[in-house]
């Protein structure tokens, strides 16, 4: 029982501390990573007051590293990647270089080993990407050619930080680090066998088995199954890769992750894990910030103010430098090196294998900390400076202005016009306002929770997707902040909060919808639908108009019965 109340308190005291300080960072235009992080500090033992139980929330934040690699495989794209390699793949390449020899040569000066210097400076040329895709998504810049390339210069980081986190447990766990030459090649080889067959086992079975089981799981129509379902394949793929094949269970809920994403199921799976994920992300942070020892500051700032140096400052050099000698604009190149200029989850996740693997002494996790908290701080106040540095440049002729950046489809938008609406339901109605939009040169894409229909459709030509149009990710999925309209074409009970996630997602969409009743109007109008089709209403004109008929009335009788039957039931539509 005490255990039970000791999880208990350590779940309830760091997620309120966390909702507290998040909530305080965000209102200050900031990432709640960094209230995550000082939650985390305010509930470890180096401070007074409530302190959490580590040994509990490290756990729980187990749970949270294998769902954050399991979001990142369900979104990764290898031709998002591919669009962007000339400059991602040798950038990336050189600032991971670059971090990684600053990072050695200064922890030496502080006497530590070569092997622990290289850890740590891999662990801080890795940039967060959920701080990353929130500034960029804050500019306007997500969707932009410099957006493009400073994601998939991300894509490759996590791909170097993945691959590191295979390789350090078969170098440095059972004794392999004090080992000769040839033993821990030897080790590594096996490691990379086993990874191999890892790596094929679940190509060659789980692209076949996986859709095959989220689909059985999706005709059922339970919400509470599908959900179930995508938690157990991203744990049990994960805990799997460590047990039977000695690889790391962050590959393997990566791995996972990538084979939903290439299936008809990537939207709703992200979707319906993201609250799963943000919940135990958040402990993750919590349980980072609870190694910090603020009075370290007092013999380790020098240390703490090199690492914040080497990712404010040498990172974006090599950054800029890259890219400006690949004969792209002063502007972009500003713009990608300052907005990889932070640290973030990768970073903890390495640099926590690392401590565990007596690699990494205990400062390290201290000067990783304080360096995310000011990076992460400072991170989109930088980036809202380029503009005004490039425009200060260009007044003075020192810099030609440039082009506006436009807009680059990603791989989800081949071959698409921009303005196309999104309708929601293939039923009846939504099969006729699709192929009435269609036939007038708009592009229709449907979000329908068929998966069947959805199969038939993408097979046709038609874009669809799988899911619940009222979740905000579903909708981001189908580019909403991208459309001219939104159709919802199904009578459905969650009609307003589609309404709601649609308005949060993009405030200027024109939304038609259908309703059953006429009373449900007003509150539908209220969430935010510009025109609303009631069932009810419908049915009685029609039944009137057919009854005026077969009284013998004559047209012009039935047309001001119509309209006086229309103003009746519609005037506060």
């Amino acid at each position: 029982m005490p255990h039970n109340l000791d999880l208990i308190l350590t779940l309830t005291g760091g997620l309120t501390a966390a909702l507290f300080l998040g909530f305080i960072t965000h209102r200050l235009k900031l990432s709640p990573i960094v209230g995550y992080l000082l939650a985390g500090i305010m509930v470890g033992p180096f401070t007074p007051g409530f302190v959490a139980n580590y040994d509990i929330a490290s756990q729980s934040a187990e749970i949270g590293v294998i769902l954050l690699m399991f979001g990142v495989g369900l979104h990764f794209r290898i031709k998002d990647l591919m669009a962007v390699r000339h400059v991602a793949i040798p950038g990336a390449i050189v600032q991971i270089v670059v971090a990684t020899v600053l990072g050695a040569f200064a922890t030496k000066m502080f006497g530590w080993s070569w092997s622990a210097g290289i850890v740590f400076g891999m662990a801080i040329s890795v940039a967060s990407t959920v701080v990353l895709t929130r500034v960029l998504a804050d500019n306007r810049a997500l969707h932009t050619p410099t957006g493009h390339v400073a994601v998939g210069w991300l894509i490759v980081e996590d791909l170097f930080t993945i691959l590191v986190l295979v390789i350090l447990p078969a170098v440095f766990a059972g004794g392999a680090a004090g080992a000769v030459g040839g033993s821990v090649w030897g080790t590594l080889g096996i490691a990379m066998l086993k990874l191999a067959l890892f790596i094929v086992f679940t190509f060659t079975i789980g692209q076949k088995v996986i859709p095959l089981f989220l689909g059985y799981v999706a005709r059922t129509g339970s919400r509470e199954l599908f959900t179930l379902s995508v938690l157990v394949l991203a744990l049990g793929i994960a805990v799997g890769a460590a047990k039977l094949f000695g690889a790391s269970m962050a590959l393997g809920a990566f791995l996972a992750g990538m084979i939903v994403g290439q299936s008809d199921f990537s939207s709703r799976a992200g979707a319906e894990a993201l609250p799963m994920r943000d919940a135990f992300a958040v402990l993750f942070f919590v349980s980072v910030g609870m190694l910090f020892d603020p009075a370290a500051i007092r013999e380790g700032w020098p240390l703490m103010l090199v690492t914040i140096a080497i990712v404010l400052v040498g990172k974006p050099i090599a950054a800029m430098i890259v890219v400006l000698a690949l004969k792209r604009p002063l502007r972009a190149a500003l713009s990608i090196s300052v907005a990889l200029a932070q640290v973030g989850e990768f970073s903890f996740i390495l640099a926590a294998l690392a401590t565990s693997l007596k690699i990494l002494p205990a400062e390290a996790m201290n000067a990783l900390v304080i360096t995310s908290i000011i990076s992460i701080t400072l991170n989109p106040l930088l980036y809202q400076a380029v503009e005004p540095a490039v425009r200060w440049l260009e007044a003075r002729n020192i810099l030609s202005p440039a082009k506006p950046a436009q807009s680059v489809p990603n791989s989800f938008e081949k071959d698409r016009n921009k303005d196309h609406v999104v309708v929601i339901g293939y039923g009846p109605v939504g099969r006729t306002v699709s192929r009435i939009l269609a036939e007038n040169a708009i592009q229709p894409l449907v979000i329908e929770m068929n998966i069947d229909t959805v199969r038939k459709l993408n097979a046709e030509g038609t874009q669809a997707l799988y899911g619940d149009a009222s979740q905000m990710e579903i909708l981001c999925s189908a580019k909403l902040e991208d459309a001219a309209g939104l159709i919802i074409s199904s009578s459905t009970a969650e009609c307003a909060a589609i309404i709601k996630a649609a308005k949060a997602v993009n405030p200027n969409v024109r939304i038609l919808t259908r309703s059953v009743y006429l009373n449900e109007s007003e509150t539908l109008r209220k969430a935010g639908a510009d025109a609303i089709f009631s069932s009810e209403g419908e049915v009685a004109l029609s039944m009137a108009h057919y009854l005026m008929e077969q009284l013998g009335a004559t047209d012009d009788q039935m047309d001001r019965e119509r309209d006086r039957v229309h103003n009746d039931l519609f005037k506060s539509i």
